[in-house]
């Protein structure tokens, strides 16, 4: 996303169907301070904004998905100089899916986290406000749950279930979408283990060693890029052809 300053620039973004966020709500929204959004535009981790009327930078879905991206490798314990060289190392041109394909790899290496939070704390990190309804549907996707009067939040599924609380489909959609993704990479695990551990057997422990060390990061990267390329196969089939920018039909 380049700068823009056109008069027109703000309706092209909304025309891309891309939120169009001042600074602040880009901050509020990924959950950090506007000093740090600042702070990694000058440092070249984020593009510039597009410059609308009244010379307002806007924001878009690009500029969050890339904040989540650093602050999910910030998580890890990388060092600005290690969180720069990453990005450099991206390809030109990603969209925010694919950045969010990216972070989910990065997440993947965490161990699993649950924090005691508050419920000022809670609505902080997921960089909005929630009201009880939201909430109570983080709750029943198990990313958050009442301890008292604070809140246990698995850290590792709040920004995904946040995330689905603007999705355009009912809980119990989501809940029974949570249910097959569970029950089949379940299953997958299980199937890969077998087969590594058949592997490994065959090995010396040097090779076993080095087979842990880079088995699940790498299984989770080709785990996903086959489901995202499945899943577009998928939905080629019933998404209707005017919508793919094919012809809308006789």
């Amino acid at each position: 996303m380049t700068t823009d300053t056109s008069p027109d620039a703000g309706n092209d973004t909304r025309n891309d169907a891309e939120p169009a966020l001042t600074v602040d709500e880009l901050a509020a929204r990924a959950g950090v301070t506007v000093r740090t959004v600042r702070f990694y535009s000058t440092r070249g981790l984020l593009p510039p904004p597009v410059i609308g009327p009244r010379r307002v930078g806007h924001y878009g879905r690009e500029h969050l998905a890339r904040l989540a991206l650093i602050e999910e490798l910030r998580h890890q314990g990388m060092t600005l100089a290690a969180i720069e060289r990453y990005m450099q190392q991206l390809p030109a041109g990603l969209s925010a899916h694919d950045l969010a394909i990216h972070r989910a790899v990065v997440a993947s290496w965490a161990p699993d986290l649950v924090e005691q939070v508050t419920r000022e704390e809670l609505q902080r990190r997921a960089g909005r406000a929630l009201d009880d309804e939201d909430v109570e549907r983080l709750a029943a996707m198990g990313v958050v749950r009442r301890d008292g009067d604070t809140w246990l939040v698995d850290l590792g599924l709040l920004r995904l279930g946040v995330g689905l609380l603007d999705v355009p489909l009912s809980q119990e959609a989501i809940l029974a979408s949570r249910k097959v993704l569970i029950e089949h990479s379940r299953a997958a695990a299980h199937e890969l283990s077998e087969l590594f551990r058949g592997e490994v057997a065959r090995r010396d422990p040097r090779d076993v060693r080095s087979l842990s060390a880079h088995m699940e990061p790498l299984v989770v990267q080709a785990l996903l890029t086959t489901f995202q390329r499945s899943l577009k196969e998928e939905l080629r089939e019933w998404t209707p052809e005017a919508d793919r920018g094919g012809p809308a039909g006789p």
